[in-house]
């Protein structure tokens, strides 16, 4: 059971980081990564969509992190994955072919299978979530 444990500890740090240095470049980086990528790519109300999907992302990136809420926090963080997928990976597969959106696309499709392992294994015995639950008992 340790492994286990010890296992969903490494997805929940893992998914949990990316998230969250993702949305907190989104701020420290609006040009590139923020307000201004919305607006390259074409995402509508893009001044309040980058910075919705930045706070998403540090918020739920940190809940799982702590391994609180954590299924709930892949909930949002499922659109914010899908979004980015639809609207940058799904265009440039038709533009550059699919082994060169595969490689952009790396991050994107292991951040979605780690949120659905998530979501299904839950956050395990070394989650903040998994103590409280423990103590309220």
């Amino acid at each position: 059971m340790k492994n286990e444990a010890t296992g969903k500890l490494l997805l929940r740090l893992m998914v949990g980081w990316v998230f969250l240095s993702e949305g907190i470049q989104k701020f420290l980086y609006p040009n590139a990564l923020g307000v201004g990528r919305f607006i390259k790519i074409g995402i509508p109300w893009p001044h309040v969509l980058a910075p919705l999907a930045g706070a998403t992302e540090i918020v739920c990136g940190a809940l799982l992190l702590l391994g609180l809420l954590g299924r709930l926090a892949t909930l949002p963080l499922f659109v914010v994955i899908l979004g980015a997928i639809v609207t940058t990976k799904i265009p440039m597969l038709t533009r550059q072919g699919f082994w060169s959106t595969m490689h952009e696309a790396r991050t994107d499709f292991c951040m979605l299978l780690g949120l659905l392992a998530i979501l299904c294994l839950g956050v395990g015995e070394y989650a903040l979530g998994a103590r409280r639950a423990c103590h309220s008992e």
